[in-house]
């Protein structure tokens, strides 16, 4: 086998398995200072608002708040209901339920 190609094949382990196993060796939940465990309740959140963000407000390739814009009209149902429930699952179904039946009457 090529000596390139093992090198190029542990580079790529260690880059893939050194984020994953150094935050949970070195920070584990014990000697965490109160204030860096409470900010890092927040990551969840903020990841979450970064990968849904872009689908809600870019509808059709361009930016659009208007009530055309079918993922943003579904997503306030869900924002209200994940707000009052707490839960993932539920919000995730009325979307899913919304898109499908604004779609299946021709709205979207």
């Amino acid at each position: 086998m090529d000596t390139n190609l093992l090198l190029c094949m542990a580079g790529c382990v260690l880059v893939t398995v050194l984020p994953k196993v150094l935050p949970i060796t070195f920070l584990n939940g014990d000697n965490l200072h109160p204030l860096f465990r409470k900010w890092l309740d927040f990551v969840p959140v903020a990841v979450m608002a970064a990968l849904v963000g872009s689908d809600i407000f870019f509808y059709d390739g361009s930016f659009n708040l208007g009530s055309s814009n079918l993922y943003l009209m579904a997503s306030i149902p869900c924002f209200l209901i994940a707000y009052s429930t707490k839960n993932y699952f539920i919000p995730i179904i009325v979307g899913l339920g919304f898109v499908i039946g604004a779609r299946a009457l021709g709205m979207g």
